[in-house]
């Protein structure tokens, strides 16, 4: 991957930082402190200047390329921009009513808008993700079956042939979907083709879609086409989004929600 072009007013230190975590795909705090034999509080600080200036994407501990083409490991998702979740996943809550049927797919996100759905009452859940059933199974009013098919060992999805005839046995309410990146276009991407053909199938079942993305993936590379923007209904995130994205969402009507807004 070529590194992009790094302001003077950065030091050579945080220039190689950049090229650093571009070439490995992510980085460390450890791994910087080590490379660079300064202070953690040095390579903290180096880091929010970088994201700052959006050349690096934080997440607790470390950071990624902002157009990452690979996806992070199971374990940096779940922490990576964990407050943004929290926000989105609270708003996706207010819009499913008690009694609702509902699709939740794969995704650290979706795991988070679980746990939020927890003060519901009466829900009845399909999920290709092992963590959302683990999450919701619990709460004895709930109904929550677990689509069939193979549960990939890096994150306890679910997909394959299988899991496509399954959910199309079923037509729900709400189907809540993350995403791996949003091109300016519109486009919504993933990286596992088997993934992105289980999220097209939930979205066909469900009479509303639930797109469901922080400020991160905005701009982030994947790829495998999972399909439009404008397929969704309503599309919940934690920041304005690019302009171009906007007025796509206004021309198509789907409404667009932002967590914290008043």
């Amino acid at each position: 991957m070529a590194s992009r072009a790094i302001d003077r007013s950065f030091n050579p230190r945080q220039a190689a930082i950049v090229q650093r975590i571009e070439e490995g795909g992510h980085a460390t705090i450890d791994d910087l402190v080590a490379a660079f034999d300064v202070t953690p509080q040095t390579i903290r600080r180096d880091l929010t200047l970088l994201a700052d200036a959006g050349l690096i994407a934080r997440f607790h501990g470390g950071a990624s390329p902002v157009n990452s083409t690979e996806n992070l490991s199971y374990q940096d998702r779940q922490i990576l921009n964990h407050g943004a979740k929290e926000g989105i996943a609270q708003l996706v809550a207010q819009q499913i009513p008690d009694h609702a049927s509902l699709f939740i797919n794969i995704g650290t996100t979706t795991e988070t808008i679980a746990q939020a759905l927890l003060q519901h009452r009466g829900l009845q859940v399909i999920t290709n993700n092992l963590h959302v059933a683990a999450i919701l199974s619990p709460k004895e009013d709930f109904r929550v079956i677990v689509a069939s098919g193979e549960v990939r060992a890096r994150d306890g999805g679910i997909v394959g042939e299988a899991t496509l005839d399954f959910i199309r046995q079923f037509k729900l309410d709400y189907g809540i979907i993350g995403i791996s990146g949003i091109e300016e276009d519109g486009a919504l991407l993933d990286y596992d083709y088997r993934e992105v053909r289980v999220a097209q199938t939930i979205m066909e079942q469900s009479r509303q879609v639930l797109l469901a993305a922080d400020h991160s993936k905005f701009g982030r590379r994947a790829m495998v086409r999972l399909g439009h923007i404008t397929q969704a209904d309503v599309f919940v995130t934690d920041v304005p989004p690019p302009l171009a994205i906007v007025e796509q969402l206004t021309a198509a009507e789907v409404r667009l929600l932002i967590a914290g807004d008043a």
